[in-house]
């Protein structure tokens, strides 16, 4: 059988900084290369002479999964390895890129590292379309707000009770200003505007289209079974999650959005504190927007029934039992005086429970 040989690899836009370590040597600097394809080939064909097996590792970071695909496809083993799991010591000040590779390939070595999960191709582009669609939507709301600041600014109310609504529409176009540079600031801001409108609502419409296409459409379908959960935020958590049953207790999934409750324990004492917030932020806003809609009583309305004509007996009853259990738990916990963003949180954490409940049921 073959030594194995744990490569280490610290990844920047321009370059990568080599490091390996083999059998129980010390970890030794290989170079740095460019970041290109065909700069790292030609690396691992010197890298492979050696008649090891080798074992790639870097860290996870904004430059995606291109490096592991690349390797992976080329027939090596690769480890996209988690930042924030990564062992420190805390005295250790000095930080370059040949430590950090050679740290990398020793703690590879000694199985000290937690690898991500990376995501299916397909599946990382219907996140890529469903987050743009989320900055679409950002882009849209400072839109509005850069315009009733103007408004305020300038002295203009609207006499209403609710903004953007037809009659705030109707208010904004009839509007006259002062002044010639006033009025064709306000038409550039109700312009702008409504070009976010358009983008949001093309995004949305490619949205629906690709995931009809989408190996995990029927996830998506049972999600909106769920109350909270429109088509738009199923699709954001499937594919933020990727393949539900790959997590093997409701509370892995919950860890994974970062809400489950931090500790810190020592002996007679137990300290809890808030939500770790240590995972995926898209998927943990996705369900605290979700878990809002639980502070209402429990009732099938008919959206909800619409949606739920389209999945199976078994995920409608696991629906409405989910929908008992997280409002009446709502009600309980703010009699209790909790406050109501702590309360949301926490229903918030029981539906990832659920969420996982139905990827299961699919497997049945």
């Amino acid at each position: 059988m073959k030594n194995i040989r744990s490569v280490g690899l610290d990844v920047h836009k321009a370059d990568i900084c080599i490091a390996y370590a083999s059998g129980n040597e010390e970890a030794r600097h290989y170079g740095t290369i460019a970041n290109t394809a065909a700069s790292l080939d030609a690396a691992v064909r010197k890298l492979v002479s050696s008649g090891e097996c080798l074992y790639f590792v870097y860290e996870a970071g904004p430059g995606g999964h291109t490096l592991y695909r690349h390797l992976t496809a080329k027939g090596y083993a690769c480890m996209v390895a988690a930042p924030g799991l990564i062992p420190r010591k805390p005295g250790d000040r000095v930080k370059t890129d040949k430590r950090d590779a050679a740290m990398l390939a020793r703690l590879c070595r000694a199985g000290e590292l937690t690898a991500v999960t990376v995501p299916d191709a397909d599946d990382e582009a219907v996140r890529d379309l469903f987050r743009a669609r989320c900055d679409a939507k950002q882009m849209e709301k400072m839109a509005r707000q850069n315009l009733l600041g103007f408004l305020l600014r300038i002295g203009q109310t609207y006499p209403g009770s609710r903004p953007w609504t037809k009659m705030h529409w109707r208010w904004l176009e009839d509007l006259s200003l002062a002044y010639p540079a006033q009025q064709l600031a306000l038409q550039e801001y109700i312009d702008t505007i409504k070009q976010c409108q358009a983008r949001v609502e093309r995004y949305d419409q490619m949205l629906h289209d690709v995931a009809k296409q989408w190996k995990r459409y029927a996830d998506v379908r049972n999600l909106q079974a769920l109350r909270g959960i429109s088509f738009f935020s199923a699709v954001g958590i499937v594919a933020e999650v990727g393949d539900l049953r790959r997590f093997q207790s409701a509370r892995q999934l919950m860890a994974y959005a970062g809400l489950v409750p931090s500790e810190n324990s020592s002996g007679a004492k137990v300290r809890r504190g808030g939500i770790t917030k240590a995972g995926n932020r898209h998927l943990r806003w996705l369900l605290v927007e979700s878990a809002w809609s639980y502070r209402m009583k429990a009732r099938k309305s008919a959206c909800l029934l619409k949606r739920q004509s389209e999945v199976s007996g078994e995920v409608a009853d696991l629906s409405w039992k989910a929908q008992v259990r997280l409002c009446g738990r709502y009600q309980r916990l703010l009699q209790k005086g909790k406050p109501k963003a702590k309360v949301v949180v926490s229903i918030a954490r029981e539906l990832a429970g659920f969420i996982w409940a139905l990827g299961r049921l699919e497997t049945a």
